[in-house]
């Protein structure tokens, strides 16, 4: 189990998470949502030890979170340049003698023998997706997966996630589509104003988007009415 307790951190002595704490459960996935500059990829930089907290702490099964325990997808994935997409997959599984990546394939449909630098976005971005789960790490950290993805990627994406979770890894979501969440998460977590708000359970999802957001466009609409 992921515990995040009392956490608090900021940039420039403004904090952008303050007090957040939550509990995600292992083998399970946990969707984030919020909106832009809410802290979702802080929160994720700090589970990954890239960020020292100013305050609380981040447990992975009661200790802190090792690199053996984790592996992060970034929004906007890098490769090295002349790599070919095989060549990535078999460093990301270096560790991971047993992966077949042609088998791999099979979901990726990808020129695997081809330079990374002729690849379309939504190309690299199946690409670090795979090679993330190629690590074969515990807890799973995935910041806006679903970006620049066709809708038959993201539903590829979509099963390859609950059958990362059945075979017991524990995946947390970044994502602004909201469908892509309800459909996949044990979870989904509202961060707004610095914390977790409200943790969200499937019986939940149905309306979840008028929750979320209609109180913030009524406010907007408010606002938009006194500068017409």
């Amino acid at each position: 189990m992921l515990v995040i307790d009392n956490l608090t951190i900021g940039y420039d002595d403004k904090p952008v998470l303050s007090g957040l704490t939550v509990s995600m459960e292992s083998g399970s996935i946990h969707g984030l949502v919020g909106l832009n500059g809410q802290g979702k990829t802080t929160l994720l930089n700090v589970i990954l030890g890239k960020l020292e907290p100013w305050n609380g702490s981040v447990l992975w099964d009661g200790k802190k979170p090792g690199k053996s325990d984790l592996a992060l997808l970034e929004t906007e994935p890098w490769f090295y340049p002349k790599i070919t997409g095989r060549e990535y997959l078999k460093v990301m599984a270096f560790h991971n003698r047993e992966a077949n990546i042609d088998d791999w394939n099979d979901w990726l449909t990808l020129p695997l023998d081809d330079l990374t630098e002729s690849y379309s976005s939504g190309m690299k971005k199946k690409l670090a997706i795979m090679g993330t789960f190629l690590r074969k790490t515990p807890l799973v950290l995935l910041d806006e997966p679903f970006n620049n993805l066709d809708l038959e990627a993201v539903a590829r994406t979509s099963s390859l996630l609950t059958r990362m979770k059945e075979s017991g890894r524990t995946i947390i979501v970044t994502s602004h589509i909201l469908g892509s969440l309800t459909s996949i998460c044990d979870k989904i977590h509202d961060l707004y104003g610095g914390t977790i708000r409200h943790s969200f359970s499937p019986d939940e999802f149905d309306g979840l988007e008028d929750k979320l957001v209609r109180n913030r466009i009524e406010k907007a609409e408010q606002k938009l009415e006194k500068l017409s």
